[in-house]
Formats: C-alpha cells, structure tokens, sequence
C-alpha cells in the first residue's frame, strides 16, 4: 500500500458507521453507570466522553494506520488465514500484535502496535480527564492494549464463518433488497 491508501483506510476506518455508533453507544452506557466520571452526567458528559474516544481513535488511526505504517513500510491490515486450522488461527490472530506483514508481504516486526500503542497513550496522557499519568498507570494500559489486541484480529479472523453458518449475509442483503422494493413501489 502507498501512504496516500494507507491515509485513505485511516480515514475510513475512523469514520467508519459501526466505529462511529460503538463510540456513541460505548459513551451513553458509561456515563449512564457513573454519572460521577470526570465527564460528568446526562448530555454534555456523554458528549465529552464521545469527544475523547474519538480523538483517542483519531490518535490511533493517524499513527498506528498512516504514519508509523507509511514509515517503516508495514502493511496495516490483518490478514486471515480462512484455510489454516484453528489452533494455527488463533496463535496467528494473538501473535499478529507482535509479527506483521510488511508491504514487500515478508514478516516484520508490528511496530505500528508496538510504538503506536505508547504513543498513543502517552497523548491521551494530556487529554483524557481522570487517567492516571503515573509512569506505573502508563505501562499498564500499555501492556493492557496488547494484551487485549488480539481480541480485534480474533474478531476479523472468525466473524466471517461464524456469519456463514448462521446465513448473516443472505439475511442483511434480503433486507436491503426488501427495502428497495419498497422505496421502488413508492416511487411516483
């Protein structure tokens, strides 16, 4: 991928529909169970804290999708591996976070997670009300993002034939046809 595609899949995975609504929904269910965050009650807490979820996922996208990939010539997707066995798809989905695919497609090291986790943290540092900037507070959360970053690639590797056996697909594309239908009927 050049820099300008991988600039494009940053942008496009930030603005993103379901990215955009898990924001939304992550930041209604928390300041519903503690309206005492230092985002505070009701609306404007729930719209502070969509404000820095999404400037954490602006951070996390411009370094860990465009600038640390463009850089060290990382390709920034997670590749599945649908044929291999199961055992083989999970330690490839967890060691993913560690080994990478470079864009010459040979294994490299992921720096975009590696760096681009502290870098990331180290910013929300300066913005997010509440957290912790202890350098013991840092390293955690550092080591808690790696630790939970496999659970996206586990989601990207077995998504798809979870949604094949329960027919997902063939339901959300009778539904759009369904709608269409309707909006053609109506149509003077």
């Amino acid at each position: 991928m050049t820099p300008d595609e991988k600039a494009w899949l940053a942008v496009h995975n930030l603005l993103d529909p379901f990215n955009l609504i898990t924001i939304g929904g992550e930041a209604a269910i928390s300041v519903a169970a503690n309206s005492h965050s230092p985002y505070g009650p009701g609306f404007p807490g729930w719209r502070r804290y969509v404000g820095v979820s999404f400037t954490q996922d602006m951070t996390g996208e411009f370094f860990g999708t465009f600038l640390i990939p463009s850089l060290v010539h990382q390709d920034p997707h997670y590749h599945r591996e649908p044929t291999a066995t199961i055992r083989h798809r999970i330690a490839h989905a967890a060691l993913q976070v560690l080994w990478t695919q470079g864009d010459n497609g040979r294994g490299m090291i992921n720096y975009a997670d590696l760096v681009g986790f502290a870098i990331d943290d180290e910013i929300g540092n300066l913005y997010v009300p509440g957290q912790q900037t202890r350098c013991t507070a840092t390293t955690e959360r550092y080591f808690t993002g790696l630790a939970t970053a496999p659970i996206d690639n586990y989601v990207t590797e077995f998504l798809p034939d979870v949604a094949r056996h329960i027919h997902i697909q063939i339901v959300v594309i009778q539904r759009v046809i369904n709608q269409v239908a309707r909006n053609d009927s109506t149509a003077p």
